[in-house]
């Protein structure tokens, strides 16, 4: 009986231990305007679903909300890394809001963003820069050639180099020149007129950077619904989060120097 009792505390205290130490994300959602117009993307179960599936194959604990409240310092601190998850338009309502997500990164806490995230925050210079472009439109949604250039990072291996993938081609300004591009729309196989005139026809599509003391990853694919169930696009997304979540360790808020969301920032 006392062994059978030991063995019984030996399971609670290794399952909470384990608990304890499996980090956490917050997935966040936000699609505003204040005028109401903008597209929200019928998407965004499917990729949270998908994330929370993910989060359990890569052992990290999901919180999810819309709610621009959770960013504050103090919430902040329970995650390791934040992700936008097909996110839109006005993300925070207050500048305290952003000044506390902009001091995460600075402390060393990661971000991902997902396709329409960089359609968030238009107008704010520092969050730019940290998703790394800021979005400007996209062409109507076909099948076009998507392909890999750095064949090392996680997010890309098991990606096929030309990957003929049906999606909307997202075209991008303001660029953080420090980006590292890992996949890039070949704009040959894009059918629109007024695409970009560019230098060998390709457009960043999914890129990842090390910003004001974070890490970043963001893909620019993800729009249908159906994606959040390909095992392709499933382990690109599953990779990416995870090269994150690998980047980023205990928040250090000695290292964040912002007083307002609109301070100079460092590269």
């Amino acid at each position: 009986m006392k062994k059978l009792f030991f063995f019984a505390a030996f399971i609670i205290l290794t399952a909470s231990f384990s608990l304890k130490r499996e980090p956490a994300v917050l997935v966040y959602t936000r699609n505003y305007k204040p005028d109401g117009k903008g597209y929200v993307h019928e998407n965004i179960p499917y990729s949270v679903r998908a994330i929370i599936t993910l989060g359990k194959e890569l052992h990290f604990r999901v919180d999810t909300s819309s709610d621009p409240a959770v960013f504050t310092e103090e919430n902040l601190k329970r995650y390791r890394a934040v992700i936008f998850a097909n996110s839109n338009k006005e993300a925070f309502a207050t500048d305290q809001q952003r000044l506390a997500f902009r001091r995460y990164i600075e402390a060393g806490g990661g971000f991902v963003g997902i396709h329409s995230s960089t359609g968030s925050e238009r107008s704010w210079k520092w969050f730019i820069n940290m998703q790394g472009a800021t979005f400007l439109r996209h062409a109507v949604y076909q099948k076009y050639t998507v392909r890999v250039i750095d064949k090392n990072h996680p997010a890309t291996k098991q990606v096929p180099e030309k990957w003929e993938k049906e999606d909307e081609c997202y075209y991008f300004r303001q660029f953080n020149p420090a980006i590292k591009v890992l996949m890039v729309a070949d704009l040959r196989t894009v059918q629109d007129p007024d695409k970009p005139d560019v230098f060998c026809d390709v457009s960043p599509a999914v890129w990842c950077n090390k910003f004001d003391g974070g890490r970043q990853w963001y893909t620019a694919l993800g729009h249908n619904p159906s994606d959040y169930s390909d095992p392709v696009y499933l382990n690109h997304l599953k990779r990416g989060i995870e090269w994150v979540l690998k980047g980023s360790g205990s928040l250090d808020y000695s290292k964040a120097y912002a007083e307002s969301p609109y301070d100079e920032f460092r590269y």
